[in-house]
């Protein structure tokens, strides 16, 4: 758990969580953030759902993708194709750590022995910042095989993904961009940043807002989106939405996210601003 004081702002899973007793057992994973916390405390992420049980609060992985003739799947562990695992604590520092993971394909069956496609630190650190916390995500990706990873355009995988709490509904949350756009409208379209609101969990109902921004030097920036207009809250930024992409062998890519987390909603002048502090600082 990584904390501000004695407020929890999230949790990191080395182990590996299993899914809700009678689920497959397939659906177990390590390498995730759940729960989140808004400053107030109460939690903003959920995990398990049972429409998408590999959702798993804040995470990341590539789903269509092409290696030596083969399809493997590192998001979606229903297919026993591939997965992302933790592989070890490589820092840990005063507000932040970098763990160490892997995304593996099963080339040989699932259950033989999974080969290591990518090798990848994940850089976690965290602050309060006027009034928020404030959560750098950061992605470094390694081809460590000799033969590329090709990812097609899809419409969703390889950027951070967000899963809002079970509780949130049309009725009691909604999405706000950069560019303006909610969940009847934002899906596949490009932003700087995403807000997404509703009841934080544990916190007597009192709103709360995830705000997640796309650093301009990211690959296809400001990337597209995907968003759910069922009132179930979901969000991935998605570097091959609309075009393919490759990871060549010994090549390494970087994917940097900034959360930012309020109690109750903040305007989209004020999250802008965030967004425009975050594009000049981080280069």
């Amino acid at each position: 758990m990584l904390s501000l004081g004695k407020v929890p702002v999230l949790t990191y899973h080395k182990a590996e969580v299993a899914p809700p007793q009678g689920t497959d057992p397939a659906f177990r994973r390590s390498g995730f953030i759940h729960p989140l916390h808004a400053p107030g405390g109460g939690m903003v992420t959920g995990i398990h759902p049972k429409d998408h049980y590999h959702h798993l609060g804040l995470w990341h992985a590539w789903v269509h993708t092409e290696y030596d003739g083969q399809t493997p799947n590192f998001w979606d562990l229903k297919g026993k194709t591939g997965r992302v695992r933790f592989a070890g604590a490589t820092e840990i520092r005063d507000g932040g750590f970098t763990a160490a993971q892997e995304q593996v394909a099963y080339l040989d069956g699932p259950d033989a022995e999974p080969t290591v496609i990518l090798k990848e630190s994940l850089a976690i650190d965290a602050a309060f910042v006027d009034g928020a916390n404030v959560i750098d995500y950061v992605i470094t990706q390694t081809n460590v095989t000799k033969k590329p990873l090709a990812l097609p355009a899809y419409r969703y995988g390889g950027g951070v993904a967000f899963r809002g709490p079970h509780g949130w509904n049309k009725d009691n949350s909604d999405y706000l961009t950069s560019e303006g756009l909610d969940r009847t409208n934002s899906h596949a379209t490009r932003a700087r940043w995403v807000a997404m609101f509703g009841p934080a969990e544990g916190a007597e109902g009192k709103e709360a807002t995830v705000a997640i921004l796309c650093h301009p030097k990211n690959h296809d920036a400001p990337q597209r989106i995907r968003t759910w207009d069922n009132g179930k809250v979901f969000l991935n930024y998605v570097p091959t939405q609309e075009s393919d992409w490759e990871i060549g062998p010994g090549k390494t890519v970087i994917l940097r996210y900034r959360l930012v987390i309020f109690d109750g909603k903040p305007g989209a002048e004020a999250i802008d601003g965030r967004w425009r502090a975050y594009a000049k600082a981080t280069r």
